[in-house]
């Protein structure tokens, strides 16, 4: 960690830092002068495009573990500040969800957040936080920010001045309030016993947290509410020595409660029955709990279960947040997004219904739904023009979440939609940002009406953005894969011409994997009174090997109907490919087929062997001279072999996806695709073609290649 800090010089001409803690004092007297209650110094990483935080003060360093190092283009606030060398600030959790929902994700609680550089005119030494409560007003005051702003510049010039004379910065420990403090400076000793007296004759429990969460002082009371002695609870975590509040909700009310510096409270089960009331009142050197019998929890307990249509308002927990996040890195379609907003994060807030909608030419249009049995309901938003006054349009345009808690409020600002219900009572609108692009709306309906506090909005704000980026990628997904389809579909034949004496079917399968576009091509075509036919594998399942496999079928059009014979259709091709420059190779196999001499001229080119059907149910494989692979040597010749080719023949041309699998034996396998070539040959070649692709796995597996059959059947010749 870079940073400096004057000092006294020492013997031997040393540098010696100074034992004065700069960064503690002025973090200390900053947050001091604008009364923030919590605050970090980052020092700027030598060589390196990282800020690190050097002192945090206010709260446990653990909160910010996260943000610990933070790379300068993250988007975080203090790296936007070094970024853009000016003041960030952050008014409240609707604003930090919505501009920086990485940290409204970990943190989705009421505070205010000031974000500034160190730096002087020409060097960037790092930067500062500070945070305030959430009851802070929306703006920054001119004293705030005059002060905020001269403390930075002063530190920045103290760095600079250090840095000049080489003196290093030590370390420094951060600045927390002590987990217990003396009280007979103030009451006397006699006053502390005594108020120690007074809370152990309280009927309800009392006990003291220290910032990092630690039981610092705990009444009899408590301990008998929790069922741990007073020695079992002093010095641990609450939802640690507890059992059953060992629930990462309970630490959340904690989280929350320091950060915002607001009275939280939760209730809790002690198993078997018995209801418990927690109330968290917060200050600057931690919190006090009061624990007291819940009996109105208790009562509505016994008073029967919960229904499942209760739309009692519910917060999604950090650790539920963390599980969405990691569901939606799953998807991969807009369809497959759609599912999981409506299997995980619908649930978790108890939303009944959604739409995701996208844009289009000036229009919303609906990419996803669940949840309404008519699909009139949802018709509604498609085609809806971006600057209408609607609050799908608007949330889109403006990039501002919008939250109805029942139908009379949104029919007060949108008085249009009263004639379209819904069904619904409640909505959340909340605009999908992506990189700073609008992707989308993400529409959530509750069939109750439904209350959106100040937490489940910064929470739902948190959520869309990672609806956003899930959404942003699936759109961009399926353009390439549509993309992808028409390329693929335009490269290969829309359907194989009707020759004389000669049936034929074929079959493509991408790989599943990447673009699901592939090199595989096959081709029948007549030539000068016979048919001839193609098949072939450029390496790779890319747009590259997608073009150059159509150049290569194109070619060998070309070069057939010209009537150059097959070997001379190979030599062509292959000088092509290497006259292209092309570094990718091919493998391929040409046939010339004459069905009044009952006979097919064949030349290969690294290709698999044939198979061939006999009329007498026989299957034998060709085993045919060739040449190297298309696209190695440019004086490669490509020998032909003639195979007879009688009526009633099933000729087999595939690519090696369709018989290669990890772990067997090509020769196993090619034993194999021939038995099956032999049990379903009696069958109409269409029916033929689907039963080889179907027993190979081919369309039911995941495909690691491309797959191409064709099937060429002789018939009897006039």
């Amino acid at each position: 960690m870079s940073g400096w800090q004057g000092s006294e010089q020492a013997p031997a001409g040393r540098p010696t830092p100074v034992g004065r803690p700069l960064l503690s004092l002025t973090l200390a007297s900053m947050m001091d002068e604008v009364h923030a209650h919590s605050g970090a110094v980052y020092l700027l990483t030598r060589g390196e495009p990282v800020l690190e935080m050097a002192v945090m003060a206010g709260m446990p360093r653990a909160f910010a573990a996260p943000w610990e190092r933070v790379g300068l283009n993250a988007p975080i606030p203090v790296a936007v500040a070094v970024r853009e060398r000016r003041l960030i600030w952050v008014g409240g959790e609707e604003e930090m969800a919505r501009r920086f929902p990485r940290i409204a994700m970990v943190l989705p609680y009421p505070f205010a957040l000031a974000a500034l550089p160190v730096a002087t005119a020409g060097t960037v030494y790092g930067a500062v936080f500070v945070t305030w409560p959430g009851s802070h007003p929306l703006e920054l005051s001119d004293r705030e920010r005059d002060h905020l702003t001269a403390s930075c510049a002063r530190l920045a010039l103290r760095l600079e001045r250090a840095a000049a004379k080489q003196r290093p910065l030590l370390p420094e420990p951060d600045l927390l309030a002590p987990s217990t403090a003396p009280a007979t400076g103030t009451l006397g000793t006699l006053a502390t016993v005594e108020a120690v007296r007074m809370v152990a004759r309280l009927p309800y429990g009392m006990c003291a947290l220290d910032l990092n969460g630690r039981i610092s002082f705990a009444n009899a009371a408590t301990a008998d509410m929790l069922g741990v002695p007073v020695s079992g609870l002093l010095g641990t975590h609450l939802w640690a020595s507890v059992p059953w509040l060992n629930d990462p909700v309970y630490e959340d009310r904690y989280r929350a409660a320091l950060i915002s510096q607001h009275v939280t409270s939760f209730v809790a089960l002690r198993p078997p029955g018995d209801w418990l009331s927690f109330r968290l009142y917060p200050s600057t050197t931690g919190l006090s709990v009061r624990i007291s019998r819940a009996r109105a929890v208790a009562e509505m307990a016994r008073a029967g279960p919960r229904h499942e249509d209760d739309d009692t308002p519910r917060l999604v927990t950090i650790s539920q947040v963390l599980g969405l996040a990691g569901a939606l890195t799953q998807a991969v379609g807009v369809e497959d997004v759609v599912q999981l907003v409506a299997d995980e994060i619908a649930p978790a807030v108890g939303s009944k219904a959604l739409v995701l909608l996208g844009s289009r030419s000036g229009r919303l249009r609906v990419l996803g739904h669940r949840g309404y049995a008519d699909p009139h309901i949802v018709e509604r938003w498609h085609g809806v023009p971006l600057n209408a006054q609607t609050p799908g349009a608007q949330a889109l345009k403006t990039g501002l979440p919008a939250f109805f808690d029942s139908r009379q409020q949104l029919e007060r600002l949108y008085p249009s939609l009263s004639a379209t219900p819904d069904g619904m009572a409640a909505w959340a609108y909340l605009p999908l940002i992506a990189s700073g692009r609008p992707v989308g709306t993400c529409v959530l309906a509750y069939a109750r009406p439904h209350t959106f506090p100040a937490e489940e909005r910064a929470v739902l704000t948190s959520l869309s953005g990672l609806i956003a980026q899930a959404l942003g990628r699936a759109l961009l997904y399926d353009a390439k894969l549509q993309l992808a389809h028409g390329l693929q579909a335009a490269l290969l034949p829309h359907s194989l011409p009707s020759l004389p004496s000669i049936e034929a079917a074929a079959r493509y399968l991408p790989a599943t994997q990447g673009m699901e576009i592939g090199g595989d091509f096959y081709d029948l075509m007549p030539s000068h009174g016979l048919a001839a036919a193609v098949i072939g594998d450029v390496q790779g399942h890319n747009v590259t090997a997608a073009g150059l496999m159509g150049q290569i079928r194109t070619a060998v059009r070309a070069y057939t109907t010209v009537g150059q014979p097959p070997e001379e259709v190979m030599r062509s091709t292959n000088r092509l490919l290497i006259d292209l420059g092309a570094e990718l190779f091919a493998s391929c196999l040409y046939l010339r087929l004459d069905p009044a001499r009952e006979v097919a001229v064949m030349s290969r080119a690294g290709h698999p062997p044939p198979l061939l059907l006999r009329p007498d149910g026989r299957v034998r494989v060709l085993d045919l001279a060739g040449g190297p692979l298309l696209g190695i040597d440019a004086a490669a010749t490509y020998p032909t072999t003639e195979v007879p080719f009688a009526p009633g023949s099933v000729l087999a041309l595939y690519t090696d996806g369709l018989i290669e699998s990890p772990g067997v034996d090509i020769e196993d396998a090619l034993a194999d695709f021939g038995r099956k070539l032999t049990e379903a040959g009696g069958l109409s070649l269409n029916a033929l073609a689907d039963a080889l692709v179907e027993q190979g796995g081919a369309v039911t597996q995941e495909r690691l290649d491309d797959v191409a059959l064709l099937l060429l059947r002789a018939l009897p010749h006039d």
